[in-house]
């Protein structure tokens, strides 16, 4: 807050002795100097809320509030993220959109992809099996398999078992 804006704030008496070089001057001054940091966050407190622009420590964070949790759910606080920075940007922006296809193929395919960052994802139900589903795996993405096995889990329909098969490497 500019010390004139202070200023204003302050009975007419005070208004009248807030001249330069006074005591009060000075107090305002040191106002301003002190509100100063707090008030460049409060413009930019909208970066904090946006999966692109807030800081990186925060979007891990942010994944848990759109229900996206269980991605970067570890065991130890300290573990490293299990995806990279901007995968998890990439979740939270599509979590609107998750959330409304959460337990359906295209669902569990579409935050299969986001996560990963691949396409090849395939979702069979085998007639034989009845509330069962196979997921194929692109071998691209063989070495994300942890977190493959969380969304899935998390995404599928809960009278449902599952399957995760990772396909062979094409020569």
């Amino acid at each position: 807050m500019r010390r004139s804006a202070i200023e204003r704030l302050l009975p007419a008496a005070y208004q009248r002795a807030c001249v330069p070089g006074s005591v009060l001057w000075a107090l305002l001054e040191v106002m301003e100097e002190l509100h100063a940091p707090d008030e460049a966050i409060l413009a930019e407190v909208d970066a904090l809320f946006d999966p692109y622009r807030a800081p990186d420590g925060l979007v891990a964070q942010l994944t848990r509030w759109v229900a996206m949790d269980h991605v970067v759910a570890s065991p130890r606080p300290d573990a490293p993220l299990p995806l990279p920075v901007g995968r998890l940007r990439d979740l939270v922006a599509n979590g609107a959109l998750l959330a409304r296809w959460r337990g359906t193929p295209y669902g569990m395919r579409r935050a299969l992809e986001v996560a990963t960052g691949l396409s090849g994802f395939a979702l069979d139900e085998p007639a034989e099996q009845p509330f069962h589903v196979v997921v194929r795996v692109p071998a691209a993405a063989a070495g994300l398999l942890a977190v493959i096995t969380r969304i899935v889990e998390a995404e599928k329909p809960a009278s449902t078992t599952v399957e995760i098969v990772v396909a062979e490497e094409s020569s």
